[in-house]
C-alpha cells in the first residue's frame, strides 16, 4: 500500500507537513511500516482541494483534522 503526500506550496500552506506527521504516527503506532510506503511529491494539480494525497493511486483530499479518519477507514480497514 502506498501513500503519496503532495508537499507544494500551495498543499504545504493548508497543513501538508501535519497531515504528513500524523500518518508517520499512525503507521508506527499500528505496526504498520512494513505494509504502508508513505512518500511526499509535488503538485498533482488539484491545490483547491486542500492538502491532496493518495493512496494506491486514487486522489483524496485531507486536511489535519481528518487524516486520522482517513487513515481509520482506508489503511486499518484493508489492513485488518
Amino acid at each position: 500500500m502506498k501513500i503519496t503526500v503532495c508537499i507544494g506550496s500551495s498543499c504545504h500552506l493548508k497543513g501538508a507537513r501535519q497531515v504528513v506527521e500524523q500518518l508517520q504516527y499512525l503507521i508506527a503506532e499500528n505496526n504498520l511500516k512494513n505494509d504502508v510506503e508513505l512518500g511526499g511529491t509535488f503538485c498533482m494539480g488539484n491545490c483547491q482541494k486542500g492538502v491532496c494525497v493518495t493512496l494506491d493511486d486514487k486522489p483524496f483530499s485531507l486536511t489535519p483534522e481528518n487524516t486520522k479518519e482517513f487513515f481509520q477507514e482506508k489503511i486499518l480497514k484493508k489492513n485488518a
